[in-house]
């Protein structure tokens, strides 16, 4: 049975932001051209993911190969399977895969920190811990890493029931080995200040079952994009990934660091969408569907399948596999306009059946996969088949104009 629906967006307590963690083909013109090589340039594969031998396959995730290391050491891991999520920021690994003994960071009264972040439908729990970051030929030293475990502390009601309880700190949960979020901040917290304890983000905890509370975490304890600590090449990233017609058994690309700091990451052609940290919503721009103005719509490899609003489209059935997805009885073609602070564009995309879609259970990319969503419309992982998406991060310079934006 294929997994159902996964939304990866985050909630920001400090700027109010919204973001969905894990949650069809497209016309695409010009075809898009993948970069294959370069120290900036790390593979990833569209799969059904490292939970697939366990029952758990993941329909349309994007993974990478991630390597920690012990602060200043050569003793590493690599860990694959590491979704590549656009929607939210830092590194975070499943407990059960790391088999290195990393520092654990501590909160300022000297107990253990520990990180809630909440998405929209789950959440992850887990100690946060040091590790020097290599992806491809990039490294960030000494990076705050999110270790999810239910074990190792006692996850509070303050963290758990913003997102309902669900826990997605294991491969069956999360279908993943971990995620890597390059999303559009420098760290998971807002940009350049102290997360407050009221966000109820970071917590200190005492014992594994001792009682954790809330407390403030400075930008240098906070999970940091790693992309935003590279050396070079940290402005943002650029997902690269071949059409996908319908539905096929995997899809081969590239994440590829930097924006205009190498000879092969040229914006190019790209239409910038910039948006605003302050606005009354944050990192959003503006989808027009239906004759709807759906002002909270995003950009998220994370997710995979375009969520949106559309009563007529038919849903799949609860008991169907498939679940949280759209059904409707023909592949449908749709478009929409999206528009940033300046500029706009319109897309034309296709919505399949999932049931028929996920029938074949050697396919794991999807190019017509959609789903209901309310009040806002999320480009999931299928609007990034043929196309370069470009994400930058917010307070650095990239070509484009100010950050941050989406291009594409």
């Amino acid at each position: 049975m294929r997994r159902a629906r996964f939304i990866f967006i985050l909630v920001l307590g400090i700027c109010g932001v919204s973001f969905l963690l894990g949650c069809g083909g497209s016309n695409k013109t010009p075809p898009n051209t993948i970069t294959t090589s370069g120290s900036n340039v790390v593979p990833i594969a569209v799969n059904s993911g490292p939970g697939a031998s366990s029952g758990f396959p993941y329909a349309n995730g994007a993974f990478a190969t991630v390597k920690v290391c012990i602060p200043g050491s050569s003793t590493c891991q690599s860990i694959d399977g590491v979704l590549v999520d656009t929607g939210s920021f830092g590194l975070r690994i499943l407990s059960s895969l790391v088999t290195i003994s990393l520092p654990q960071e501590q909160a300022s009264d000297g107990n253990s920190m520990v990180e809630c972040l909440n998405f929209l439908a789950s959440y992850t729990w887990g100690p946060v811990q040091m590790a020097d970051v290599e992806i491809g030929g990039e490294k960030a030293s000494s990076v705050p890493v999110q270790i999810l475990s239910d074990t190792d502390f006692e996850a509070p009601a303050s963290c758990t029931s913003v997102s309902g309880g669900a826990s997605a700190d294991t491969l069956a949960t999360l279908g993943a080995n971990g995620i890597l979020g390059v999303g559009q901040l420098p760290q998971d917290c807002g940009i350049n200040s102290t997360c407050p304890a009221s966000a109820n983000q970071y917590y200190s905890c005492p014992s594994s079952t001792g009682a954790c509370t809330p407390v403030a975490a400075t930008v240098a304890q906070q999970v940091p994009n790693p992309v935003a600590l590279f050396p070079t090449d940290n402005n943002g990233v650029i997902i690269e990934l071949p059409a996908v017609p319908g539905a096929e058994a995997t899809a081969s690309g590239s994440l590829v660091f930097g924006i205009g700091t190498e000879s092969n990451n040229s914006l190019g052609s790209a239409t910038v969408y910039p948006v605003s940290l302050s606005s009354a919503h944050p990192l959003d721009f503006s989808t027009t569907f239906n004759g709807n103005d759906y002002d909270d719509s995003f950009i998220d490899s994370g997710s995979n399948a375009y969520f949106f609003p559309d009563t007529s489209i038919i849903q799949c059935p609860i008991d169907s596999g498939a679940y949280g997805f759209y059904c409707p009885n023909n592949t449908t073609s749709l478009s929409a306009t999206n528009g940033g602070n300046t500029g706009s564009g319109k897309v034309t995309f296709s919505v399949g059946n999932a049931i028929l879609l996920f029938s074949n259970s050697a396919d794991a990319a999807f190019g017509d996969l959609g789903g209901p969503a309310n009040n806002y419309f999320d480009w999931g992982l299928p609007f990034f088949y043929g196309r370069n998406v470009f994400t930058s991060i917010a307070g650095t310079t990239a070509p484009g104009g100010a950050t941050p934006y989406w291009a594409y």
